[in-house]
């Protein structure tokens, strides 16, 4: 891999944020890590006013199009998969209630931010009000969404089209390259504040729970297929890894569909019900992505001491569900999409969001990895209660759900 190429990979750039930010913090003078302190304040104000548009903008157009798919099956297969992830953002609040007391240890951290009175402070802050709230977007998306499979729509679907054509052009033009900046600032941050070597510590331990446990999720998930289809599991799982490598090489679900189909067929999918079933489930099934953000969230919970209760984080498992299906097929995409529930639902301030996102990233082709293999094992469940033919959906009809949901990767990507 030539070194341009390398430079140009997200996750590179977020690894040398964190060691510049750590390296800096050991002789910036305060005045200069204002200046960043200054860029953090007023990126994660723009990010409050540009989530709730994020969602709108890219839910609507998933659930319109999502919506003009095969009736019953389109229902069956979306319920697998949103059930297939709040199962794994269950797993992991269980995994974490039981192990982090002794996994994580009682010692609990401040604010990230502010040295002492006066230091570290912003130059100056600019507010940002959102159009609308986080959860006024999801209603709204949802609301508009399905009333557009219900009524003829075409030009609102398609200005609905362009102006998530418009969002994404905003997250891989704006946001994501920003977001490296945004991490040296907060681990900076953390560095002058004497946080950092407790915030390090207690994540690598994170970080390697969360992949651990984005396998295990696979082997779950196939043991659960297997005895549904009367197949086994582990030959199953196995034929898959096809999939899962290049997944882990290219941390994109819509990159790898030709892959997952091609697997999936080995595992005695019909062509029908691939072609159905694998471009829907890789928009709207990432399993893999909620088992990480809920163990790198319930970490924070944990080493801040916040105050959330066991339902207030239920239900924020139960949205950050629906928010999936507005993550953008880019890097760090998922945990784009699960900002705004992250400050709205459990109150992350700008430095917990942050470490949130470096986390995330750091290991991102894991859960995607997990979330373009679980694809494949709802398409054998699929595949079974429809008798391989989709319940008499013929070959153009499923050929057009294939093409609806290409269309909603290929717009993200």
């Amino acid at each position: 891999m030539t070194l341009k190429k390398l430079s140009g990979m997200l996750l590179f750039r977020i690894i040398v944020a964190i060691i510049l930010g750590i390296v800096c913090s050991l002789f910036f003078p305060d005045w200069l890590a204002r200046v960043f302190v200054t860029f953090n304040g007023l990126f994660s104000n723009f990010l409050d006013l540009f989530i709730p548009v994020l969602i709108f903008a890219l839910i609507t157009p998933a659930i319109a199009g999502i919506g003009k798919g095969a009736g019953k099956w389109l229902g069956l297969t979306a319920g697998i998969a949103y059930g297939s992830t709040i199962i794994s953002g269950l797993i992991a609040f269980g995994v974490a209630t039981a192990s982090y007391n002794w996994l994580l240890g009682d010692k609990k951290l401040d604010t990230l931010a502010d040295i002492d009175e006066g230091a570290l402070q912003p130059f100056f802050e600019i507010e940002m009000p959102a159009p609308f709230e986080v959860m006024t977007a999801l209603i709204l998306a949802f609301c508009v969404g399905l009333a557009m499979t219900a009524v003829k729509s075409d030009v609102l679907y398609t200005g609905v089209r362009e102006l998530e054509g418009v969002v994404m052009k905003v997250i891989k033009a704006f946001v994501i390259p920003l977001l490296p900046i945004f991490v040296f600032g907060t681990f900076l941050g953390m560095g002058m504040n004497g946080t950092l070597l407790d915030v390090i510590g207690s994540f690598i331990k994170v970080l390697v729970l969360a992949t651990v446990m984005t396998l295990l999720l696979l082997v779950l998930q196939y043991l659960v297929t297997g005895a549904i289809v009367k197949k086994n599991p582990f030959k199953a799982l196995w034929t898959m890894m096809p999939a899962y490598a290049t997944a882990l090489g290219t941390s994109s679900s819509a990159a790898t569909i030709p892959v997952t189909l091609e697997c999936a067929k080995k595992n005695g999918v019909t062509e029908n019900v691939a072609g159905f079933t694998v471009p829907l489930c890789a928009t709207i099934h990432l399993a893999g992505s909620m088992m990480k953000i809920s163990l790198f969230a319930l970490a924070v919970i944990h080493m801040f001491d916040l105050d959330i209760s066991t339902w207030n984080f239920i239900g924020f498992i139960f949205l950050l569900g629906i928010m999936m299906v507005a993550a953008p097929g880019v890097p760090g995409g998922a945990i784009m999409a699960a900002v705004g529930v992250l400050g709205d639902q459990l109150g992350f301030n700008q430095d917990q969001i942050a470490i949130m996102i470096a986390a995330y990233i750091a290991i991102d082709s894991f859960g995607t990895a997990a979330n373009v293999t679980g694809d494949g094992a709802i398409a054998m469940v699929v595949n079974k209660i429809s008798g391989g033919a989709l319940g008499g959906v013929d070959s153009a009809e499923a050929k057009t759900d294939e093409a609806i949901a290409e269309d909603i990767n290929d717009s993200r990507n």
